[in-house]
């Protein structure tokens, strides 16, 4: 069934086609039509950042921006369900068209730039969700804000869904946001680990809970580059690492007539360089910090493969539209033949 839907979406263009696919799961998931059509994904619990999650497969953020979508979304079987990345203001993001698919490689690139409506809104969304599950919240920084104050909009971001999230993602390896990515070397993650893990001490205390955080990173990393922020990381003692984002290299995809669009590549051909980050992280971290496994997963062996490099969970995205819902069981049980 899915197969013929993605035949009729892909016949539209990529964002009208996203948006009409979340406008179907939510009446569906509406009218109890959702739970008819999509088989029940069997329980895999396990336990990360203190959470415990009922599978290991999660939807990675960038589906659902503003939290839009979340009852829907949760209620397809995912172990747990990420929205964002969220800004602290509403932006546009960038001009259209900004969003490619590439169907014979599985793969899309996207430059859509953090559009979203801001952190009011997706805090409502979320504070009206009935969603019972593993919530986690992408933050970022808005395009104006200049790299030297970073800092404080990650910690605006954290401060206001704090009490709202199971955990927390801090986005430093979009593509997209001119000098972003800059923030994962040097002082300047130094500087941003510190200040994060200060907001979070800060919250703590505040709200009484506390609120794993993880860092998001791309897979456009050398070895030397992954053991330096691999030892960061563990220094400040962040909660989790997500690897990878979408790569800029476009290898995998030389000579399709989309290949020179700019933004991040995303599917199948990000597999291999995800798994190489992950397989660095883990032989830095061992299991001292828990890595969360994503890019290239589109079928239950590449979800598998992410578990035994060393993740501990995994997400996907550009697997899940195309193929779908099945994908979701179909990662659990590959991760299930493991234990």
């Amino acid at each position: 069934m899915y197969g013929l839907l993605r035949h009729l979406l892909f016949r539209l263009p990529p964002e009208t086609a996203h948006s009409l696919a979340l406008s179907g799961l939510d009446l569906a998931n509406r009218t109890g039509l959702l739970s008819a059509l999509v088989p029940k994904v069997k329980p895999l619990p396990v336990e990360v950042m203190g959470l415990k999650f009922p599978n290991p497969v999660g939807l990675a953020a960038g589906l659902d921006k503003n939290a839009d979508h979340a009852d829907a979304l949760g209620a397809l079987g995912f172990g747990f369900v990420e929205v964002g990345t969220v800004t602290p203001l509403p932006q546009p993001g960038n001009p259209r068209p900004r969003l490619f698919r590439l169907p014979e490689h599985q793969a899309i690139i996207n430059r859509m730039g953090f559009n979203n409506e801001g952190l009011e809104h997706l805090i409502a969304q979320v504070d009206g969700m009935r969603y019972p599950g593993v919530l986690g919240i992408n933050v970022g920084k808005n395009k104006l804000t200049p790299a030297e104050e970073a800092n404080s909009d990650y910690r605006k971001g954290i401060a206001a869904v704090y009490s709202r999230a199971n955990y927390i993602t801090v986005n430093v390896s979009s593509p997209n946001t001119p000098g972003l990515r800059d923030l994962q070397f040097g002082d300047s993650l130094k500087g941003l680990l510190a200040a994060i893990k200060e907001e979070q001490r800060i919250q703590h205390e505040k709200h009484g809970k506390y609120v794993p955080i993880a860092v998001k990173i791309a897979p456009d990393m050398d070895e030397e580059g992954i053991r330096f922020v691999a030892n960061e990381l563990r220094q400040a003692e962040m909660d989790g690492v997500i690897a990878t984002n979408t790569t800029i290299a476009r290898d995998a995809v030389a000579g399709h007539r989309l290949a020179g669009e700019a933004g991040g590549l995303s599917g199948a051909p990000v597999r291999g360089p995800s798994l190489r980050v992950i397989e660095g992280l883990y032989a830095e971290l061992g299991d001292r910090l828990p890595i969360i496994g994503v890019g290239g997963i589109t079928d239950g062996a590449s979800a598998a493969e992410k578990i035994r490099a060393g993740a501990k969970l995994v997400q996907i995205y550009t697997g899940f539209i195309y193929r779908g819902p099945e994908l979701i069981s179909e990662a659990v049980e590959a991760i299930r033949t493991l234990k």
